[in-house]
């Protein structure tokens, strides 16, 4: 199956602790169909300090379900996505508008 979501679209998180937040991917895992989103689903690694680096609490995104993800249309409302064909080439459009993405 084509994947619906790509390495730098625009997304609103649908359910969980992060309900509503936008982002971008960042990562796109297909295999395990998780993406990593920029600010969503943040937890905190504690890192002991050593010569290479620094030390304390640093912020880490971790994958999100790619089902609980949802493209943003140029309206700024979530959107699913569809495939047709434009002449010879598969394009991905927003169902609510039908403009190609």
């Amino acid at each position: 199956m084509a994947a619906k979501l790509k390495k730098g679209d625009t997304v609103v998180v649908l359910t969980g602790k992060d309900k509503g937040k936008k982002g971008e991917i960042s990562v796109v895992m297909p295999t395990e169909n998780k993406a990593i989103v920029d600010g969503v689903n943040v937890a905190i690694r504690h890192t002991k300090q050593s010569a290479q680096g620094q030390g304390g609490r640093q912020p880490k995104a971790m994958p999100i379900e790619l089902s609980n993800l949802a493209i943003v249309d140029k309206n700024g409302k979530p959107t699913r996505v569809g495939f047709r064909m434009d002449g010879d080439k598969k394009v991905r459009f927003a169902k609510t508008t039908g403009e190609a993405i």
